[in-house]
């Protein structure tokens, strides 16, 4: 790697751990050029000799968003197999343990888990593969115990279905933690949680 390289490498990557701590603390929306070149220590123009635009370097720091969320769901599911019994006991308790991780990550990574959600592409961007690959991961955690309560759905169908259960979840966590129609203790949305996506997981079991 030539020098200069290494320090365009250098750059970038000091360039996401700012805008990282930015997004942690403030949120998405708090991001600016100006501020993050006096952090960085960089010229307001060499961020874009990195980045094209400050979307990029947004969906950057979400790249590593979707990689923590990952290996929180992982361990919640991981859990929730040990945890023994039947296939489809197991099943129902993951999709639980899935829901109620998703709502710890969003209270306890708030600006990232917004970042996640609320950030939109400028218009005419398209989101990159790599995001798109990372949310096909995100919901292939749900394809998984629905395939054993609904072992007959085509793959295709699966898909669709554990977006609508992500969808589900999503819409109790967004409400819940927002309070836009009452606000809600963290323990009682769990609990809640856990109460409809049982009965979804229920509502699922095959013959």
């Amino acid at each position: 790697m030539t020098k200069a390289k290494a320090r365009r490498e250098e750059l970038k990557d000091s360039l996401i751990e700012a805008a990282e701590r930015t997004i942690v603390a403030h949120g998405h929306t708090a991001l600016k050029a100006r501020a993050l070149a006096e952090e960085v220590g960089c010229a307001l123009g060499a961020i874009y000799t990195v980045f094209p635009d400050l979307a990029a370097l947004i969906l950057a720091v979400n790249a590593r968003s979707f990689a923590l969320l990952d290996t929180m769901l992982t361990r919640e599911a991981e859990a929730a197999a040990a945890a023994g019994g039947g296939p489809r006991a197991i099943a129902n308790r993951t999709l639980i343990a899935l829901a109620n991780g998703y709502l710890d990550f969003a209270a306890d990574h708030s600006g990232r888990w917004r970042a996640l959600f609320d950030f939109r592409l400028p218009e005419g961007q398209d989101l990159p593969q790599t995001h798109q690959r990372q949310l096909e991961d995100l919901f292939r955690h749900l394809e998984t115990p629905v395939s054993i309560l609904q072992p007959s759905l085509a793959a295709a169908e699966r898909g669709l279905l554990a977006r609508s259960l992500f969808a589900a979840a999503h819409g109790m966590v967004l409400l819940g933690l927002e309070g836009k129609l009452v606000q809600l203790p963290l323990p009682y949305l769990r609990e809640q949680i856990a109460l409809v996506v049982s009965a979804m997981g229920r509502g699922l079991e095959g013959d």
